[in-house]
């Protein structure tokens, strides 16, 4: 019974459909339950909150990111799916603390002073949200200092910066070069993202990755975690 939600929730995952009210691809499956009501199936029918992420969540999302990249699905598709995982994960939440299942590590992400984009930002957060990270949004338009303060307090493995606009890319600079003042820049791995940037941007500035998007920051990760172990 367990294999069978799990399967059925990684494929609802693929197909973007959070609730029962959902259309998805599969007209099959309509009227049947989403990634919401399959998460709380799972939930409480005794599996694992760690097996719900890795075995649902995350393998539905791998195979949603293979399809964006195929081009076989859009923003759109990508962002339904996100969304869906997003939402499970909070659901998940109050039991992986209670099972003491670790995160992965704590990840905060910003769109940088004078921008005020958000979409991939906040597609990003979804994404690492659902691969097991513990992602902490400062949200838009902020200020080098409370960027530079939030690292100290909450002590982030990893900080992402995003910026759409050239005119504000540079302060992605200036964030790095104020941990470096603070004695932070050795306690957190920058990783930089959005329209205005690039891998030869990320060198220049001396950040630890550039990242196209949430499914390449994930492989980012996936690296730093594997040098560690």
């Amino acid at each position: 019974m367990s294999e069978e939600i799990i399967a059925l929730l990684k494929e609802n995952v693929i197909q973007g459909r959070k609730t029962i009210e959902d259309e998805g691809v599969d007209e099959s499956l309509d009227g049947t339950p989403g990634v919401l009501e399959l998460t709380q199936s799972a939930i409480e029918k005794g599996i694992p909150a760690d097996e719900i992420i890795m075995h649902g969540l995350t393998a539905g999302m791998q195979i949603v990111g293979e399809k964006f990249a195929a081009k076989k699905y859009f923003i759109p598709d990508m962002l339904a799916s996100a969304e869906a995982v997003g939402r499970a994960m909070d659901i998940l939440k109050p039991h992986l603390e209670a099972s003491n299942v670790e995160t992965r590590g704590k990840f905060m992400i910003v769109t940088v002073k004078g921008d005020i984009h958000d979409i991939g930002k906040n597609i990003v957060a979804i994404l690492l949200k659902g691969a097991g990270y513990e992602v902490n949004d400062l949200g838009i338009d902020v200020a080098t200092e409370k960027i530079v303060e939030a690292v100290r307090e909450d002590k982030p493995e990893y900080l992402g910066l995003s910026a759409l606009l050239t005119t504000t890319r540079v302060v992605m600079g200036e964030i790095i070069e104020a941990l470096k003042e603070n004695g932070l820049r050795d306690k957190v791995k920058v990783l930089i993202g959005g329209t205005a940037v690039s891998d030869e941007y990320a060198d220049e500035i001396g950040a630890d990755a550039y990242c196209e998007d949430g499914f390449q920051a994930i492989k980012k990760l996936d690296a730093f975690q594997a040098a560690k172990a």
